[in-house]
């Protein structure tokens, strides 16, 4: 026979524990990927913009691109047109929350700009 001081391994406390702490960051993670997902649309959709020769025309570009590719955070209305010599760029910022907890959230922060 074994002692028991020699076993080695995780408890079954410490096993529901660990699976919870997992559970718990597959549950965040799972809410953050399309946040990702629609940051990376509002780039694609910034670089068609800056193709634009006005604002007005930036934006609308942007728009359509916001109706194809199903983005909600951000419309041409929050975007920054400026023009950098003869390159019209396109700047976008905006803020994603995750409610986790009770009053806990967790609050994603996107910023970016055409090249």
């Amino acid at each position: 026979m074994h002692n028991a001081s020699k076993q080695r391994g995780i408890s079954f406390i410490g096993l529901i524990f660990f699976g919870a702490i997992l559970a718990m960051t597959g549950v965040v993670i799972a809410q953050a990927v399309p946040t990702y997902i629609e940051y990376l649309a509002v780039e694609k959709a910034t670089q068609r913009a800056s193709a634009g020769q006005s604002v007005a025309e930036v934006r609308s570009i942007f728009d359509k691109a916001t109706e194809i590719d199903a983005i909600k955070s951000v419309t041409g209305k929050d975007l920054e047109v400026t023009k950098e010599g003869d390159k019209v760029v396109v700047a976008f910022a905006y803020e994603r929350e995750i409610h986790l907890a009770g009053p806990a959230y967790l609050t994603l922060k996107y910023a970016g700009r055409s090249k």
